[in-house]
């Protein structure tokens, strides 16, 4: 059994330049053995617990006195969590936040190259705020980089968390952006237009063929005459959709934040609704029957009212705000399966916590709010990720303090480890 100080320990990748094409040196063979005060392992909090990693993999994790450390190397921990890497479930990688540049600039006047060399700093802030694995849901105008820089951090290129990637989400014709231009131009759009039987297929298909773990279709938005949002592909479409992305094992997400949005959405097939804002206690029924999860996203609404003149603590809450809140007590009420999502690209890569937080702040209880970050996510996901458990990745954080009694202390990272690799201490 041999003791050191973690720097020796391990080759930490902190930036992606320079970093070996292959990633840092790992020796399967190799045994770790991680001492916090206490792990949270994905469902509830153990105090005296230690977990052994061997390779990219937990071998071992419970108490002190019943996990082996013999062979492996000692890395004290003293007075944080270990807990599974974080997920964050709605990403996108290719924004950056919109108090800087507006989304419609973003789309039309950064360039592809650009916009990933923002994106390789995103992602690399993402995994040392503790987010190992992030669901990019749409490129926003950015085609298939999402793919690329997914390809990127496999082989080692680059640092960042495990990408699954929805490449350019499918929107109905004429229901996105940007907009606000004469009527004789055709502007490049944020995602991909598709339409009935024929084009909608083709488009699923053509996605999945450039690698799309996840379908995106946006079941509403604001478009027609009037105010707000409005449900745009019809049920036949959506179930299509589904059924053809289902074909290659893919699952499919719906943006919807409308009530019959939502409703195609759940009658279709998707498997997680995003924002649903406006959901309400039959529709949050009707997501518990059909085993839907809600990803949803409180941080961008946060951010997006505090852009627009909010002073968040000394005014009331916007009616938006308020809508938000009670929406989302209503799904907790249902038993609505929750999917930890920001909309990190709204506001900053690397503050992705914001969200957990505050879905404590609405009501949430702490461990909940965690469990939706880690083995819900997980599950949510198919991914063999999330708890604290012999066999999984070893994909594990610590952070300073106690979540479940401050969520906080999310925002103090001090080691990150994904799939047996030391990226932060």
């Amino acid at each position: 059994m041999v003791q050191r100080p973690l720097s020796t320990l391990f080759l930490t990748v902190l930036l992606g330049v320079g970093a070996p094409a292959q990633g840092p040196p790992r020796d399967a063979g190799a045994a770790t053995l991680l001492k916090p005060a206490r792990v949270f392992d994905g469902e509830a909090l153990h105090e005296g617990w230690v977990v052994r990693v061997r390779g990219d993999r937990i071998e071992a994790a419970g108490p002190a006195a019943g996990v082996d450390p013999s062979g492996a190397t000692i890395v004290e921990l003293p007075g944080a969590t270990l807990m599974p890497g974080m997920v964050e479930g709605h990403s996108h990688i290719l924004l950056h936040p919109y108090n800087e540049t507006t989304w419609n600039d973003q789309v039309l006047h950064e360039g592809l190259a650009l916009r990933a060399a923002r994106a390789v700093n995103h992602l690399r802030a993402t995994l040392l705020a503790g987010f190992t694995t992030v669901r990019d849901l749409g490129t926003e105008g950015a085609g298939y980089a999402d793919v690329e820089l997914k390809q990127a951090v496999n082989q080692g290129i680059i640092p960042g968390p495990r990408v699954l990637a929805a490449t350019r989400a499918i929107i109905a014709t004429g229901s996105y952006g940007p907009k606000g231009f004469a009527l004789e131009w055709r502007v490049p759009q944020g995602a991909e237009e598709a339409d009935g039987v024929d084009s909608l297929a083709r488009a699923v298909r053509d996605q999945i063929g450039h690698g799309a773990d996840w379908i995106k279709l946006y079941g509403d938005y604001r478009w027609g005459p009037g105010a707000g949002a409005h449900p745009t592909f019809s049920l036949e479409e959506m179930k299509l959709a589904v059924e053809t992305a289902r074909s290659a094992g893919v699952p499919v997400s719906v943006h919807t934040s409308t009530p019959e949005g939502m409703r195609r959405a759940i009658l279709a097939g998707a498997e997680t609704i995003e924002h649903g804002d406006g959901g309400t206690p039959e529709i949050f029924k009707l997501m518990v029957e059909h085993h839907v999860a809600l990803c949803p996203t409180l941080a961008a609404g946060d951010a997006t009212a505090q852009y627009a003149g909010w002073r968040k603590g000394e005014q009331p809450e916007p009616p938006g705000i308020a809508r938000k809140r009670a929406s989302f007590k209503a799904a907790l009420e249902a038993g609505v399966t929750i999917l930890s999502g920001s909309d990190v690209g709204v506001f900053a890569h690397g503050e992705n916590a914001r969200e957990i937080e505050l879905m404590v702040s609405y009501g949430m209880p702490a461990e909940s709010a965690l469990k939706a970050a880690t083995s819900v996510a997980g599950q949510v996901l198919h991914l063999n990720i999330g708890a604290v458990k012999p066999g999984l990745f070893a994909d594990l954080i610590a952070v300073e303090g106690d979540p479940v009694k401050d969520i906080s202390a999310l925002r103090r990272v001090k080691f990150v480890m994904k799939a047996g690799v030391v990226y932060k201490q």
